[in-house]
């Protein structure tokens, strides 16, 4: 099983940024934690972050030639982008959308996500945790 996890806008800042929102691990933190999961699955991961919509969407594009799943925490994008949205629909790749906090117990503009309806699923409000509980998803899924 070959995993891409992306990562949207701001998640770089992740430590720092609203610790009160998004707690105190850092996206580093997060890869460590997923490449040691990762490792007792029996998977290999590949973790990136961008701050540009085009980025994310070119990997996605790319991913039905290298990777089985995608886990995709789009940051702001989830709420705004057609574009992300139609490059996960236009790929074979099941998507797992991943969010540390509870997109539906925030503002009311996070409650939509344009990504969520091309997902396979969508996974939120766990802190850092939910990036495991999307990989553990992920292994699970049949795919080919």
């Amino acid at each position: 099983m070959k995993v891409l996890v992306l990562n949207g806008p701001n998640l770089n800042l992740l430590g720092q940024r609203e610790p009160e929102v998004y707690g105190k691990t850092t996206l580093a933190d997060i890869e460590s934690m997923l490449q040691t999961r990762a490792k007792s699955l029996s998977a290999k991961l590949e973790f990136r972050q961008s701050n540009h919509e085009g980025e994310l969407v070119g990997w996605i594009q790319s991913a039905p030639d290298q990777f089985n799943v995608v886990i995709l925490n789009a940051g702001a994008y989830t709420h705004t982008s057609v574009a992300l949205r139609d490059a996960i629909a236009a790929t074979s790749v099941p998507t797992i959308e991943v969010h540390l906090s509870n997109i539906y117990a925030r503002e009311e503009f996070r409650h939509k996500s344009l990504c969520a309806p091309v997902c396979k699923g969508q996974i939120s409000g766990f802190g850092a945790f939910s990036y495991v509980l999307a990989l553990e998803a992920a292994c699970n899924l049949k795919v080919t």
